[in-house]
Order: C-alpha cells, then sequence, then structure tokens
C-alpha cells in the first residue's frame, strides 16, 4: 500500500531517483528511425522538459538527447518505477473514488512485465501499442487519478494528461484520445516523426485505452475463426487431424496456439524472437517448441496421423516453414496443411512487426536502425516469398485467409500476387476473415465482451464464469436456429475456460456475446456484487475489435460493400454515445490492428460496483455500443444485421433505426443508366 502511495504522488523530484537505464532482464522495443532534423530534436527536447521545473532541465536534458539519439524516442527511464508492475485489489489504491481506482488497476495490468511486451518502454502489444508515451505520463495520470473526486474528468491527448477538469457524477472519468492527426497527416513517416517530438501516440486497441487482459483477450475470437474456418473451408465441426500454419508469439498472436488446441486441431505457429516463444511455452500456452525445421515436419506428420491436438512452436521464420511444406507437398504429393494466416504485426512492418527470411533477429534488428531503405526492401522481397509459396499450396486445396493484421495489404504494396481480379477497395486474393468468417458473427450483434474481477481473486472469476454460462444458457433456450450456433459455441467456451489457464495479469475473462447476452450478463455480476457473492467490484470492458467498436476497411468493416467501408461515422459515434450513457471512461484511437492511418476506433471501460445506478449504466450503455454497429451494417445490405436489428426494435420500443429498402430488380438500375 505505501508504495502505491508513494506512486501515486507525482514526479519524484527532489529528490530524483537515479537513472538505471534499460533493464536487461526485459525485452526492448526495437530502435526508432523517426529522421528528425536539428531543430525538431530542439523541439522533442522542449517539449519533455516541460514535465519538469526549470532547475533539472541540465541533467535532464543531457539524458533525454542520448536516449533520443540512441532509442530514437524519450521514454524518460530514470522515472521507471521499481514496484513490482501488476493489476493490484482495487482496495489497495489510494483514490477517492473507486471508478478511478479502476483505471488505476487497468493501467498496472497494461504495463505487468507478464502481460506487456516491452514494458520499459510502455508497449503492450503489436510492437508499437503504447499505454503512455514516457513515464512522467504515467506518474502524472496515477497521481490525477488518486486526488480525483466524482464531479472530475482526466482528460488525456495521445498519453499526456491534459489535467482534471470539472464534470458531472454521470460523466466519464476519463476521456482519452490516441493519435488524432488530420487526415492528410495520418502517414507512417509523420507517425515516427510526431512520436518521436512527443505530441502524438499509437494506443493500438486496447493498450492506449487500457483495456488489455494479455492473449487471453483474443483466445476466444481465434478459436471461433479457427472452428468457423473448419465449418466453411473444410466442411466439418471435427478439426481433429487438421493443420493450422501460422505465425506469430508475442502479445495478440500469442493467443494461437492455445486457441488451436481448444478448437481441437494441430496449430503450428512460427516464431523468430525466442523470448515471446519461451514465454508462452512457460505459460502452458505452448505445447511443444523447435528449432528443427525437419523435426516440425515430421511432429505435423505424426499429430496430424493420430488426430492429436496439438500447438507446436517453431523457433524460425515462416517464409522457411511456408517454403519447406511446398517443398514437402512437391516431393511426396502429401499436403501437410489445411489451414494458413499469419499473424504478424504487419501493420508495424518496418520496425519490428515482421522480421525477413533473409536476415536473423539480430541482423534485422541492426539493420532496421543503420539502413531503413535496405530493410524495407528485404521485407518486400520475403513477402514475395512468403506469398508465392501460399499461392502455390493453396492451388493444391489448402485453404488460407488474412488475419486482419495487415498481411495481404502490406504484401500487395510489396508487388506480390495477392490481387483478386475484379475485386472491390477491400478485396484480395484471399479472403480476410471479417469477410468470411466474423463479419457475419458481427452482423448478429456478436463480439468480445469481457470483464476483470478487481478483488485479484481467482473465486471470483470462476463464480462469474458460471453466472455467464447460466445466463446464456437461459437466453439460448428462445433465439433462432441461426443464432443459438453462437450461444451454443459461447456457451461451451465460458464453461470450459477455467480449464485451460487463460489468466495473464489480472482476473480477467473474455467471452463473445451478443447484445442480449452482455447486458444480462452485466446485470448479473453486479447483483452478485450487491449480493456480496462476489467479492469486489467488477470491469466491464471489450475488445474494440467488435460489432461498433471500429471502422477499419482491411478487416472489421472489409465486408461493408456499400461504399462506406472507409467511413469512420461508427467509431466516433460509439465513443461519443458510450460517454453520455455511462461508461466510466472511453477511448478512440487512430491506428490498431492494421495500422496508422487505416483504421479508427473507439472503446470503454465500466465499473459494476453492485448499485443500482451501476445497473442503469451498464443497460443503457451496452444496448447502444451493440446497435449502433448492427443499425450501421443492416444500412449497407447485411442481412443477418437486419434480421438483429429488427428482432431488437421489437423488445426495445425506443430504440428506432432507419431501415433499408433494397434494390430487388437490377434491371431497374440498369435501364436508368443505358436510358
Amino acid at each position: 500500500m505505501s508504495n502505491l502511495k508513494e506512486l501515486c504522488s507525482g514526479l519524484p523530484l527532489d529528490p530524483m531517483p537515479s537513472n538505471r537505464g534499460r533493464d536487461p532482464s526485459v525485452p526492448h522495443a526495437p530502435v526508432r528511425t523517426p529522421n528528425l532534423t536539428p531543430e525538431e530534436e530542439r523541439l522533442a527536447l522542449r517539449n519533455v522538459l516541460r514535465y519538469f521545473p526549470p532547475s533539472h532541465h541540465n541533467i535532464l536534458a543531457a539524458e533525454f538527447a542520448q536516449e533520443l539519439r540512441q532509442y530514437g524516442h524519450i521514454y524518460m527511464y530514470r522515472f521507471c518505477p521499481l514496484i513490482h508492475m501488476r493489476a493490484y485489489p482495487i482496495d489497495q489504491y489510494p483514490c477517492r473514488t473507486r471508478q478511478a481506482a479502476s483505471i488505476m488497476l487497468m493501467i498496472m495490468n497494461n504495463l505487468d512485465h507478464a502481460v506487456a511486451q516491452f514494458p520499459q518502454e510502455l508497449v503492450t502489444y503489436g510492437g508499437n501499442g503504447q499505454v503512455f508515451s514516457n513515464w512522467a505520463q504515467f506518474r502524472l495520470v496515477m497521481y490525477y487519478l488518486s486526488e480525483m473526486t466524482e464531479e472530475q474528468t482526466l482528460v488525456m491527448y495521445s498519453g499526456h494528461p491534459a489535467g482534471l477538469f470539472p464534470s458531472l457524477p454521470s460523466s466519464p472519468r476519463a476521456i482519452i484520445t490516441n493519435g488524432m492527426v488530420i487526415p492528410n497527416y495520418s502517414s507512417r513517416e509523420q507517425y515516427e516523426k510526431m512520436f518521436a517530438l512527443g505530441v502524438s501516440m499509437y494506443g493500438q486497441m486496447t493498450a492506449g485505452s487500457y483495456c488489455y487482459i494479455g492473449p487471453q483477450g483474443i483466445v476466444h475470437g481465434t478459436m471461433l475463426t479457427v472452428l468457423n474456418a473448419g465449418r466453411r473451408y473444410l466442411g466439418s465441426d471435427d478439426l481433429r487431424g487438421r493443420v493450422l500454419v501460422t505465425s506469430g508469439l508475442g502479445g495478440m498472436s500469442g493467443a494461437q496456439a492455445k486457441a488451436a488446441v481448444i478448437a481441437g486441431c494441430v496449430g503450428v505457429i512460427a516464431e523468430v524472437d525466442e523470448v515471446p516463444l519461451r514465454k508462452r511455452h512457460e505459460q502452458g500456452w505452448l505445447m511443444e517448441v523447435t528449432s528443427d525445421i525437419e523435426h516440425c515436419i515430421q511432429r505435423i506428420r505424426e499429430a496430424k496421423r493420430s488426430k492429436t491436438p496439438l500447438s507446436l512452436g517453431y523457433h524460425g521464420n515462416i517464409v522457411d516453414l511456408w517454403e519447406r511444406l511446398l517443398t514437402e507437398y512437391e516431393r511426396t504429393g502429401e499436403l501437410l496443411v489445411d489451414l494458413g494466416s499469419d499473424q504478424t504485426s504487419l501493420h508495424n512492418p518496418f520496425s519490428g512487426g515482421y522480421y525477413p527470411a533473409q536476415l536473423s533477429l539480430h541482423q534485422a534488428n541492426q539493420l532496421m536502425a543503420t539502413d531503413p531503405a535496405r530493410f524495407k526492401t528485404m521485407v518486400h522481397e520475403s513477402l514475395c516469398r512468403q506469398v508465392a509459396a501460399i499461392n502455390k499450396l493453396s492451388e493444391a486445396g489448402m485453404f488460407f485467409w488474412d488475419y486482419g493484421n495487415a498481411f495481404l495489404l502490406e504484401a500487395q504494396r510489396a508487388g506480390a500476387e495477392v490481387e483478386k481480379e475484379g475485386g472491390g477497395a477491400t478485396e484480395f486474393r484471399y479472403p480476410s476473415y471479417v469477410q468470411h468468417i466474423m463479419g457475419d458473427i458481427f452482423s448478429l450483434g456478436f463480439g468480445p465482451f469481457r470483464w476483470v474481477c478487481t478483488s485479484g481473486d481467482p473465486r471470483d472469476l470462476t463464480l462469474t464464469d458460471d453466472i455467464a454460462a447460466t445466463v446464456l444458457e437461459e437466453i439460448s433456450a428462445n433465439v433462432t436456429e441461426r443464432v443459438r450456433q453462437q450461444y451454443n459455441d459461447n456457451i461451451r467456451w465460458i464453461r470450459e475456460a477455467g480449464k485451460h489457464s487463460l489468466v495473464v495479469g489480472s482476473q480477467a475473462r473474455i467471452l463473445y456475446s451478443d447484445q442480449k447476452g452482455r447486458v444480462c450478463i452485466a446485470l448479473a455480476i453486479n447483483q452478485a456484487i450487491a449480493d456480496r457473492r462476489v467479492s469486489a467490484p467488477v470491469v466491464i470492458s471489450r475488445d474494440h475489435h467488435d460489432v461498433s467498436g471500429t471502422d477499419s476497411p482491411f478487416r472489421e468493416t472489409s465486408n461493408v460493400y456499400d461504399g462506406s467501408a472507409f467511413c469512420a461515422d461508427m467509431a466516433v459515434q460509439n465513443f461519443v454515445g458510450d460517454a453520455f450513457r455511462g461508461a466510466t471512461w472511453v477511448s478512440l484511437h487512430n491506428g490498431g490492428g492494421v495500422g496508422w492511418g487505416e483504421v479508427m476506433n473507439g472503446g470503454f471501460g465500466l465499473l459494476l460496483d453492485g448499485t443500482e445506478e451501476a445497473a442503469k449504466r451498464a443497460s443503457l450503455m451496452l444496448n447502444w455500443d451493440v446497435s449502433n454497429g448492427v443499425a450501421r451494417r443492416c444500412w449497407s445490405g447485411n442481412s443477418n444485421a437486419y434480421e438483429t436489428i429488427q428482432r431488437t426494435m421489437e423488445e426495445q420500443r425506443q430504440l428506432r433505426v432507419t431501415m433499408p429498402y433494397p434494390v430487388q430488380d437490377e434491371n431497374v438500375l440498369d435501364r436508368a443508366l443505358q436510358g
């Protein structure tokens, strides 16, 4: 408790902590190359010194200049706290309101060394998903939250705390925006410069909104994707003996191994960096590890024949694995892979998100800092090799999809053969998983609802799992056949979730659910808190990768075909609407998942504390949070969304949605345009 009080006391200036620099025991972000001019370097220094009184400028200016030139960004390592960073039980935070304490808990969970990808650089996942830009911001935010009353709101500008401003008790306690850059300046090059200057930040989806819950956050969605890929491409629910080949075991991609085994298949995941690979193995998320590609092929063949679920981590480059699988097919005629995808961080391809096959990890990290242009060329060459192998295996009968990580977009930019003849702006040779799999699920209103037990007690998580399962079982008795399939998948998931060691960091759970399910689960958990069956408040949230939260033409809205896939009204309306319907905090980001300038997404956190007020907020906000997106998808012409919003209007008399009249006779258009 005393350590948390000290952490929340503001910037330690008298005396300042000693500068210990980088901790060699944790992984670190690759060196950034912002290519600042001398004038911009001066501006970057001037900007960060604003956090400190002039009496400290002599010491800090030289230190920060060295960080800027050595790492491409000023992280302020001197001010990185020594406290063990984790989600402490909510009652331990020195706060005036539990709403503020819940935000502190979620921030510290994002920076837990077991959760964060590069904890000292404040990166949670995705290579550049920042919680804050520097450690001064972290300390000031914790101070403001400890002082906050329920008539104040903390305003966050891309990691920078603008301060506490008067507001209403019904207002959000924090309003967060990240990367809100004028559209014409939202390029990768401009981002690197603005981040180095300390004026803008890439919050990913759930890093900069303090809602990340570790790789579990995507396990359920990945499991659903693999399960539904089997149904769509292989015509079967039974994936035993089927092989999925993919790559990435870092932040979100670390979920793939666990999800493959839960779905019952053989998951083979390539990863060039031994640190995250070993981390997933130690956490029990990965069953086996090998750096021998021949042994890898042997284990695939054995597991395929015995139909034994397996997660196998290949320590090597995914390009080498694809090419080796192709060689095996050409040599023996045996196709060892049924399903294929990729989850490297290709939204960030030239700063550590993708490692070219021509270089070792060490060589790549050196080259991206010393010769970025040459590194970019090698990334493009590697992507072309990867796509060439995938294309040949696909022609032999493998089914490949894009996992929304900008793989096909970057491959196209590299000159690889991924074009779709006659395709629209968001279509490639292979579909995105939203277009073929998750899009219909979103349009039915299902998405990644989640919650965090702020007590830190696993017993609370077990009880909330049971509450959620019971709620879904009751609802599922009275739903349509199409919706029942989704309910059955999600009931199966939540009934088995506790057996799979999914928790990393906070006691959290993810569960795909529709609008009615989310509201009913939230109200049931809130009642359990009121009855003291659950020992402490619960934070509810979701991934921004959801029904309403994100406008992303190459992922979440890639199946919107009315020309509005590149419009961002939905995400902005989601953020604003959640704010005045009762969210504890809301966030709006440029970037996330597919990259800076490619997407806008909004998120929220809401504290359930057992009160009637919390129940009212949850009901009002969650209904909007889903219906907003279903209505937009309905207007774009999606039949699932049309049926879903119609049913919702029947149940909620205050809801009135503008419904589309479809063109039933295409000849009408032909005649009009010809005449």
